[in-house]
């Protein structure tokens, strides 16, 4: 579960983009990095979505409020989740699943390097990233096809969202069977 705190800050500007694009990344900002820095005191460890989501809602943040104020609910979307498929992607490149951070804080280090536990991990960050890349994918589709909108977009996404949280939530336990 503790998988699913790396995505409140994604969440909160989900949710908050409603009633201002502004407001809702400086909230999931704020949202990342303190999550981040309440894990890196615990740990010692900064996780790569942690970071990923300070630097993502960070950067977007100050880019929307000081250099491109009239940057389109549409833009901001894709970019947003644009930079999280980015952040999955980077992760698998790196060799070093996103999940996997979350995962050993559920095991016993001696489990860490069981073969069965890294491609677990990888499986798991393999469908998150699936399910980015579908976001991602919907929300290229609501700027260049007018017959789609960015609310039908944003819906494609949850649904994505919602099967990659359950698959992990439920995989794990599969495993074990």
């Amino acid at each position: 579960m503790n998988l699913v705190l790396g995505f409140v800050p994604f969440i909160l500007f989900d949710v908050l983009m409603r009633v201002s694009v502004d407001l809702a990344l400086w909230a999931a900002f704020a949202a990342a990095f303190t999550l981040a820095m309440r894990s890196f005191l615990d740990t010692r460890v900064l996780k790569m979505l942690d970071g990923g989501n300070i630097a993502l809602f960070g950067l977007l943040a100050l880019y929307k409020g000081f250099v491109q104020p009239g940057l389109g609910y549409g833009a901001v979307l894709l970019a947003v989740d644009g930079g999280l498929l980015v952040i999955a992607v980077a992760s698998l490149l790196l060799h070093e699943p996103f999940t996997l951070q979350y995962a050993r804080e559920q095991v016993a280090p001696e489990q860490w390097s069981a073969p069965g536990f890294r491609r677990a991990n990888y499986v798991v960050t393999g469908v998150w990233t699936a399910a980015l890349a579908v976001m991602t994918s919907a929300d290229v589709a609501a700027m260049l096809v007018s017959a789609v909108t960015v609310t039908e977009a944003m819906l494609a996404g949850l649904v994505a969202l919602a099967f990659a949280l359950t698959f992990s939530l439920r995989y794990p336990a599969h495993l074990a069977r």
